[in-house]
């Protein structure tokens, strides 16, 4: 989870004091790009970089114009043009033929660190917020926060015309709270795949065999049944679950802990037939359920992948719930429709 932005602020700043920073931020994009408006990375004065604006093809050359952000105190703007045979993109064989315009930030007490602290603030009291970055017209480096009441009222990045000149805003998102309901030995390859995308994982499991910390690292693990589950964990932060005791009357338990609870998704491990058992012991009917989330149960859980081992149901679960929580549809890209590509954040 390398990429992620709460990861590399996190990295960002355990080091803040200790090298020199500069902050990268893709802030237009015209046809097709590997990274889109929005998308950030940090580069240090030791020639490393973090993150990714591209595929791997422009970081190299985005260090060098880094260092010289660093040497200036003074931010730039880059354009890389795919389509222009002329523009170092189109030299690299980069093969996307899109046009990527970038922003590069010092990052320094003068501009108070493009208040990257008070960001990470944010994502860490889950508070969606607004990341407003200043396009410059003369080197100087602006950002500014503004707090929303909701992640409903964040829209993809935009420029936006203020009275002081053009803006990147861009909606900032707390990471996606899972919570793994049971947590037996095919719980632990669905905790490291969810952990991989960055998300934030919580397990439950009353058993004691199971759900032991060192078998789930950098998991929240509660030794508890689902009926004792709401005086440790706070439900309204919990964005989706998954069941999966393999025990009925746990998954049942399960279901009735979270009925009614906003989730964005919710999956039952098993078969229909098994699902069926687990609602009339729950005293829940699948109408209730649905009703109450306003988003259906997913049961059988996934992805129809093929396999059937754990690391397979696994991977069909946590590419649904990829899906869900982005807003995709979850058909194969090569089969999609072709469509013409809009422009990305036109000035």
């Amino acid at each position: 989870m390398a990429n992620q932005l709460h990861a590399l602020l996190d990295l960002w700043h355990r080091n803040r004091a200790d090298r020199e920073w500069v902050l990268g931020t893709v802030y237009r994009t015209e046809g097709p790009s590997y990274r889109k408006a929005g998308a950030t990375m940090l580069f240090d004065d030791l020639g490393r970089h973090y993150g990714l604006l591209s595929g791997g093809c422009l970081e190299a050359d985005l260090q060098r114009h880094a260092r010289q952000v660093m040497a200036s105190g003074r931010a730039k703007t880059l354009c890389y043009d795919g389509s222009d045979e002329d523009d170092f993109a189109f030299q690299l064989g980069i093969g996307c033929g899109g046009t990527v315009h970038i922003l590069l930030q010092p990052l320094c007490a003068e501009n108070n660190y493009l208040q990257l602290e008070q960001l990470r603030d944010c994502l860490q009291r889950r508070q969606p917020c607004h990341f407003l970055q200043k396009i410059p017209d003369s080197g100087e480096s602006l950002a500014n926060l503004t707090a929303v009441a909701s992640s409903t009222q964040l829209q993809r990045p935009q420029l936006v015309e203020r009275g002081d000149g053009r803006w990147l805003q861009s909606p900032i998102t707390p990471v996606p709270h899972i919570l793994i309901l049971g947590a037996g030995v095919d719980a632990r390859p669905m905790a490291q795949l969810f952990r991989a995308q960055g998300w934030q994982v919580s397990l439950a499991d009353p058993r004691p065999a199971n759900g032991r910390p060192a078998y789930f690292p950098d998991c929240r693990c509660y030794a508890l049944h689902p009926d004792e589950l709401r005086a440790q964990l706070d439900l309204k932060q919990v964005d989706a679950a998954v069941i999966m005791h393999h025990n009925l009357e746990l998954d049942a338990a399960a279901l009735r802990l979270l009925h009614g609870q906003p989730l964005r998704y919710l999956g039952l491990l098993g078969p229909l037939s098994r699902r069926e058992r687990v609602l009339q012991l729950a005293g829940l009917t699948l109408e209730q359920l649905n009703g109450a989330l306003g988003t259906p149960l997913r049961s059988p859980v996934g992805l129809e992948l093929g396999g059937e081992l754990p690391e397979s149901i696994a991977l069909a679960t946590c590419a649904e719930l990829h899906a869900v929580l982005h807003g995709g549809s979850a058909r194969s890209c090569s089969a999609a429709p072709a469509q013409p590509a809009a422009e990305e954040n036109p000035a």
